[in-house]
């Protein structure tokens, strides 16, 4: 009998040594695009992915590191913890729009973004990074150097990109601010992030 329950007490021991194997986590790492900023938690493109995971790739667990306001230099001090406490396969990065609406130096956003990839990729983890459009109201020399910021980084360190995280939601799915998407155009942004997010789940 004792030697019963030192067999048994040794088979869980071992068991609670062994790191949880199952969730491959995806850390998406934004702002209030990605935060559900005026939309019910449940609505966000982030819960909705993790939703549509479920399905087909119940392995990953989607971890949302967005906060409402965040800029590229607020990203930059946050990073380092969120890689060590999620340990993740996977990082959306989702930054910059803020950094544009307050007309921050680019190459200080640039500068941001590209350290916040890079220290990614040092935790052997791969990224997704979501590109941002500016109004036109904030001048066409701004704009297009603002757009342009995001292939030119997504080449830099080879990674995917998905040049504008917005695309195909309407003037009408915006909210009363016209700036974030309401509850409406989430599954659509949802499925656009998706496409290029598949192939980094093999």
């Amino acid at each position: 009998m004792k030697t019963f329950l030192k067999i048994v007490l040794l088979i869980a021991a071992f068991a609670l040594s062994q790191p949880a194997s199952a969730a491959k986590n995806i850390l998406v790492f934004g702002d209030s695009l990605s935060a559900g900023y005026g939309i019910a938690r449940d609505d966000s493109w982030v819960n909705l992915l993790q939703q549509e995971l479920k399905k087909k790739h119940p392995q990953f667990e989607v971890v949302n590191a967005s906060i409402s306001g965040e800029t590229t230099a607020g990203g930059l001090r946050r990073i380092g913890k969120a890689l060590q406490e999620h340990h993740p396969e996977i990082v959306i990065v989702e930054l910059g729009a803020n950094d544009g609406l307050r007309g921050t130096n680019l190459a200080e956003t640039e500068k941001n973004l590209d350290k916040i990839i890079g220290q990614t990729q040092k935790a052997n983890a791969r990224v997704l990074l979501l590109g941002i459009q500016l109004p036109p109201n904030y001048g066409p020399d701004y704009t297009r150097r603002f757009r342009t910021l995001y292939p030119r980084l997504a080449k830099k360190h080879d990674i995917t990109l998905v040049p504008f995280m917005l695309e195909g939601v309407l003037p009408e799915q915006f909210q009363a601010d016209n700036l974030h998407p309401n509850a409406e155009a989430q599954p659509g942004i949802m499925r656009h992030i998706l496409r290029s997010l598949m192939p980094l789940l093999d």
